[in-house]
């Protein structure tokens, strides 16, 4: 499960960019600081890869294992 704070998010969409399912995709609404950040299309085919968190460089992003 994909959980992503819009408030840390700079818009630098590097997890849109490297998601290898291609699950993230820069969404429409902005965040606090006027950035655009990214929302996840079909979190059922999330298969908790992490790379997304791993890329993000201000950690917004935090993937929880499901049963965890």
């Amino acid at each position: 499960m994909v959980f992503i704070d819009s408030n840390l998010c700079k818009g630098c969409m590097f997890c849109v960019k490297f998601c290898p399912k291609k699950l993230l995709e820069q969404g429409s609404d902005r965040n606090k600081s006027g950035y655009y950040y990214p929302f996840i299309n079909n979190p059922e085919k999330c298969v908790s890869c992490c790379q997304c968190a791993v890329i993000c460089p201000e950690g917004a992003i935090e993937i929880l294992k499901e049963g965890k």
